[in-house]
């Protein structure tokens, strides 16, 4: 594989779309300790072969490598590569405030620094799609281009292991419950709901189902000709009154404006 790298200054355009990547490459490191730093960003490290150690934080601590395997290294934090065998990888840098909210959502998670997949696939493809258009240098497309590629290669490394509970909380949303009641249906203390929840989405039980509701309100008002009293029953609302204050305040359209200019109309 040979060595390379590309590197990128992105315009206050670019920054202003909140990710935008800042170098990209693909490298051999041979057998034995590298130098420690520091990065003034994120990085995404893909190892494609050897394995070894990670050493990460002021405690220096060594976490095992065996490829494939991503390594996730933060901003300011103390990181060394030490492979016993000789490492095949390829890297990238970012940054912007979108790091932020994947953060926040779980998808940057600065516990995990070296994370293994039980089918590597996706990853390896939507890394070598990065790489590949970081390489292309179309100019401005170029740019969106790989912004959306860098995003693909974090929502695939940084799949949550389990999202099971958010999709079965997601289909009793628009029954009328409470959250406790919704807890005791999946066969949860309110505080494992909630903790399940927060780890698979970044968000809270109340905030899923009040989301699934108007998503759901959504598609009836754009899809079906019922009257919206209808459609507040179906999603959960026995006071269509409350459901249209509800919607107008979260969506900024009240039902009936959305079903007239918020939606694409039927053909």
């Amino acid at each position: 594989m040979p060595t390379w790298s590309t590197y990128f200054t992105p315009s206050q355009s670019e920054r202003q779309l909140g990710l935008f990547c800042l170098g990209a490459g693909e490298q051999d490191n041979p057998k034995g300790p590298g130098p420690e730093r520091a990065l003034g960003c994120h990085a995404l490290v893909w190892i494609k072969e050897g394995r070894g150690h990670l050493l990460h934080g002021p405690d220096r601590e060594l976490h095992q490598v065996e490829a494939p395997a991503m390594l996730w290294l933060y901003p300011g934090v103390l990181h060394g590569y030490r492979p016993t065998t000789r490492w095949r990888q390829a890297w990238t840098l970012f940054s912007g405030p979108a790091t932020d909210v994947l953060t926040a959502l779980g998808h940057l998670d600065p516990s995990q620094q070296v994370r293994r997949y039980a089918d590597p696939r996706p990853i390896d493809k939507a890394f070598t799609r990065l790489l590949r258009v970081t390489r292309a240098q179309n100019g401005v497309r170029n740019g969106v281009q790989t912004i959306a590629a860098l995003y693909d290669v974090i929502a695939q490394a940084a799949a949550p292991p389990d999202d099971g509970i958010a999709a079965q909380l997601a289909r009793l949303a628009c029954k009328p419950l409470s959250i406790r009641d919704y807890a005791t249906e999946l066969g949860l203390t309110l505080r494992e709901l909630r903790d399940a929840i927060k780890h698979t989405t970044g968000s809270t039980p109340q905030e899923l189902v009040l989301t699934t509701r108007l998503n759901t309100a959504k598609a009836l008002l754009a899809e079906e000709d019922l009257p919206v009293t209808a459609i507040a029953r179906q999603v959960g609302y026995d006071d269509p009154a409350y459901f249209s204050r509800l919607f107008t305040t979260r969506v900024g359209q009240s039902p009936r404006a959305f079903r007239r200019f918020g939606s694409m109309p039927p053909e």
